[in-house]
């Protein structure tokens, strides 16, 4: 969908009711794709979140897609070609909301399809994390690691099915990093001098949480 203030059609990108009508296009595709029996057809599912979606088939993506094409064009639509391609998921990746999607390899080297965090994902994170440790930041450090561990939560909350182990090192060893230049800039402007703040004070005494499978963990700072 296109268009803006000086625009008659279409609605703007972002603007209020934008996610409403991608709702309601995307639910007559779907209801189009039921009734023509298309999962059968192209031995295909789709898989969506409001107007983002996949179509995942089996030898039959070419197919599908042309169909999808036509349908859009019928519905007034059109399909963002910048973010539409085909990926075979056992050679080639292909992310979806956040998500990396393709062939990952387990403990013993063997592969298979799984979904991990994806690079984007990873960079977000990393730049909230930037933006809330900036020198600027003069609040207390119980305020700023409440807030620090919300970010954290939050994301690993989302991020919470697949393979995670590489994506949450990434993490930590980055909120370690990030945090210890921070609480170093403290100690130098109050006069304490520079210390080493180790990842294990970072993640105990100063009751940063750390990402790990499972549950994340926190020292809670009274």
């Amino acid at each position: 969908m296109s268009g803006g203030k000086s625009n008659r059609k279409g609605t703007p990108q972002g603007g209020v009711v934008s996610p409403l009508l991608a709702n309601l296009y995307m639910n007559r595709f779907l209801k189009f794709w039921r009734l023509q029996e298309c999962d059968k057809a192209f031995r295909a599912r789709v898989v969506n979140y409001a107007d983002d979606f996949v179509i995942l088939s089996r030898g039959k993506a070419a197919e599908a897609l042309a169909w999808t094409r036509d349908v859009m064009t019928k519905l007034g639509l059109t399909i963002n070609e910048t973010k539409t391609s085909l990926r075979d998921a056992r050679a080639e990746d292909f992310d979806f909301l956040g998500y990396t999607f393709g062939q990952v390899y387990g403990l013993y080297g063997k592969a298979y399809l799984g979904a991990r965090p994806s690079a984007k994902s990873l960079g977000r994170i990393k730049d909230k994390i930037g933006d809330l440790l900036k020198p600027s930041n003069t609040g207390t450090w119980a305020a700023v690691c409440k807030r620090l561990n919300s970010l954290l939560g939050g994301w690993s909350g989302y991020f919470s099915y697949g393979t995670l182990s590489a994506a949450y090192q990434a993490v930590n060893r980055h909120v370690g990093d990030r945090v210890q230049r921070f609480l170093n800039r403290r100690a130098k402007r109050d006069g304490r001098g520079v210390r080493p703040y180790s990842p294990a004070a970072i993640f105990g005494e100063y009751g940063v949480m750390r990402l790990k499978r499972g549950r994340s963990s926190a020292v809670s700072l009274a």
